[in-house]
């Protein structure tokens, strides 16, 4: 088969389609979008700097907000700057090397962040079931320490991805209905063999989301039978109130993820601009969800930030 749409360098030119279905209110839905990007980027600039500001919030807790901060910068902007321009300019183009890019960085955003809310788990069971020797086992540099850790693990488990689409032949039409170069999405687009591919990609998402998982569902086994033991009300709830915005988070990102992957691989009978629409939320709402919960859930920081945006 001859290939399709090629560049002068022989690489296929794809071609995203946006939300398919929904292309004529393409224009209404990236005013939610871009609102929502705006508040994100808006909400976890302001944690970054309130917490670089304000000494009292150098602690362990705080720099692994940063972390968390930065990742999802970093993962709404891989995807909401394309996204806009397909709904505003139709701006639908992107080269092989820049679809493969885009590839790597989300995914690999995507684990770092998983990562982090491993050790934020920790950072909860040690505060809650070692009160006393916290500060001398989880120190800021111990923490940045396992922050580096989970980067690297990160770009060693999404390396191969890029690699691995490398080798594909792209013999058809390269119209990707999305609106942006989703791993699956892409892969479906090859003629030619991609059990490898997906395969792999079934494993990052399943065996190391679900290693993750199992890890904070550890440390929150350990949290609840170290807070059972207690015998006072007042301090179990005092305990449970340290893990709520910790939880809260969890939960909004393991929902929207699995939501998201479960309807693209599984769900042949949901309409493709459901799955479109779950995929860009997946990488949207959490952004924006994060600072604000963060935020309300803890009073150090609320009040910090109270104090700034009052200045404002």
């Amino acid at each position: 088969m001859e290939a399709f749409n090629l560049t002068s360098s022989g690489s296929p030119t794809f071609i995203l389609n946006g939300i398919p279905g929904l292309e004529a209110a393409h224009i209404w839905i990236s005013i939610p979008f871009s609102i929502f990007y705006i508040i994100s980027l808006l909400g976890n600039c302001m944690l970054l700097f309130v917490v670089t500001k304000e000494k009292t919030l150098h602690k362990p807790m705080y720099l692994l907000l940063c972390m968390l901060a930065l990742t999802d910068i970093g993962m709404s902007s891989c995807v909401m700057p394309k996204a806009l321009c397909i709904f505003w300019f139709g701006f639908k183009g992107i080269t092989m090397d820049g679809c493969i890019t885009q590839i790597f960085f989300i995914y690999m955003l995507s684990l770092t962040h998983s990562a982090i809310l491993v050790t934020m788990g920790f950072d909860r069971y040690v505060a809650i079931c070692n009160p006393l020797r916290y500060t001398t086992i989880l120190t800021n540099a111990r923490i940045a320490k396992l922050g580096l850790v989970g980067l690297i693990r990160a770009v060693l488990l999404v390396l191969p991805l890029p690699l691995l689409l490398r080798r594909l032949p792209f013999c058809a039409n390269c119209i990707i209905p999305h609106t942006y170069c989703e791993h699956i999405a892409v892969v479906k687009m090859s003629c030619g063999d991609t059990r490898v591919n997906r395969t792999y990609g079934l494993v990052i998402v399943f065996v190391i989301s679900g290693l993750d998982l199992t890890l904070i569902g550890l440390s929150y086994g350990l949290i609840i039978r170290a807070v059972l033991r207690i015998n006072s009300k007042k301090a179990h709830q005092k305990a449970l109130n340290t893990c709520t915005a910790h939880i809260s988070v969890m939960l909004v990102n393991s929902t929207l993820t699995l939501f998201s992957v479960l309807t693209h691989r599984f769900g042949q009978g949901i309409p493709a601009h459901v799955h479109i629409l779950l995929a860009n939320l997946y990488l949207l709402v959490p952004p924006v969800l994060n600072p604000i919960i963060y935020g309300v859930k803890t009073k150090e920081l609320r009040d910090k930030m109270g104090k700034y945006i009052c200045r404002m």
